[in-house]
């Protein structure tokens, strides 16, 4: 299973101490050691890194993992094994291909929605662009797709945040393209299907509209990371306790600032629609997100 050191895809690391996984334990040993080109050796045995049997290059510790993340947006290009993007990509792909179907619907019934909906996918690439530093290195981000799925429903909203992504991957060097389906599958399918749900839940019991705005930003934004630790546990899975030990180091490391994120994402869409309430009152109405009688507006749920 083991083999000779290897380079990783990402290049040669130069340091001169070795880096010990603190997250999993210090193993003693060849077993998830990085050591640095000059050959660092540990109780007198060269430092070994593991070769993955899928992709034959050197696994990577949760550590190692978090510092691949941390100058980066989403997933990085080239960063999961090639099975488990192509994975990703597949099961994205039908929900973006219902989304294109929808979005084309919507613009030739209703051309006048096409300033919200640019409003939407431009709210959605500014905030999931924004980094925040986070622990041991890693980074996080608002996602923003609460507000559009809100507005236009979780299938439009696939197809504008996997187009967010596309950019960011081409103009920012956030993410990737072989990565693209996982990102789209986390941020652009999963966290509008969340948010959208527990919104329309809320409605359901009469719960006012902007506290129904503020949790269905919320659930988006932590769904999406809690997708993302899902897909980082299963590319790199804890040796000692699996993909279930590895998923419980992902998520707590991404929840120290995910959690006030998420927060603050749903009192910056509540913020939003607010305005929104005041200046597209007419296409709120016609989106079926407000209802005018008897002198009052509410929420109506679709």
């Amino acid at each position: 299973m083991y083999g000779k050191p290897v380079r990783n895809r990402c290049g040669p690391r130069h340091c001169d101490r070795e880096v010990r996984l603190h997250l999993l334990g210090n193993h003693r040993g060849s077993h998830w050691t990085a050591a640095g080109d000059r050959g660092v050796r540990e109780g007198g045995a060269a430092a070994v890194r593991p070769v993955s049997q899928e992709t034959g290059q050197g696994a990577l510790s949760i550590h190692e993992v978090l510092e691949r993340v941390s100058p980066i947006m989403h997933i990085a290009e080239g960063f999961l094994p090639q099975g488990h993007a192509v994975a990703w990509t597949v099961a994205a792909a039908p929900f973006v291909v219902h989304g294109v179907r929808a979005l084309t619907r919507e613009v030739k019934a209703h051309p006048e929605s096409t300033l919200l909906l640019g409003a939407s996918g431009a709210f959605t690439f500014v905030l999931s662009a924004l980094k925040i530093p986070s622990v041991t290195g890693s980074c996080s981000h608002p996602t923003g797709t609460g507000l559009g799925a809100i507005l236009f429903r979780p299938p439009i909203m696939a197809v504008l945040g996997t187009i967010t992504l596309l950019f960011q991957a081409l103009l920012l060097a956030h993410g990737g393209l072989t990565t693209l389906g996982a990102n789209a599958f986390s941020m652009a399918i999963v966290g509008p299907w969340a948010g959208y749900g527990v919104y329309r839940l809320l409605r359901r019991f009469d719960v006012p509209l902007m506290v129904a705005v503020f949790f269905g930003a919320f659930v988006a934004d932590l769904s999406t990371y809690c997708v993302t630790s899902v897909q980082l546990a299963l590319a790199f899975p804890d040796p000692g306790t699996g993909v279930v030990g590895a998923l419980a180091k992902f998520g707590g490391i991404f929840a120290v600032t995910q959690l006030p994120l998420a927060v603050s994402e749903g009192l910056l869409t509540v913020l939003v629609m607010r305005l929104l309430t005041q200046s597209s009152k007419g296409e709120l109405t016609r989106l079926g997100v407000l209802v005018t009688g008897a002198g009052s507006k509410e929420a109506t749920v679709r």
